[in-house]
């Protein structure tokens, strides 16, 4: 995962986070379910990426091993 990758998960997690307390704090379950919605996202997308350098880590192997 490309260190721009993680930064940008990493705003996507806190800006939903503040959604989610806004909401909450405001009353406003919309907006709390967005934030929600937001660190969900963010979520998966990092376990997308930890799959995606799980498997490149195993291709990386594979090949080393292949050429010996």
């Amino acid at each position: 995962m490309s260190l721009s990758d993680k930064i940008g998960n990493k705003a996507e997690e806190l800006g939903g986070k503040a959604k989610e307390t806004a909401g909450e704090v405001t009353g406003d379950e919309q907006l709390a379910n967005e934030g929600r919605a937001d660190q969900a996202k963010a979520a998966v997308k990092e376990g997308v990426e930890k799959v995606k350098d799980a498997v490149g880590g195993v291709v990386d192997s594979v090949a080393k091993h292949l050429k010996k």
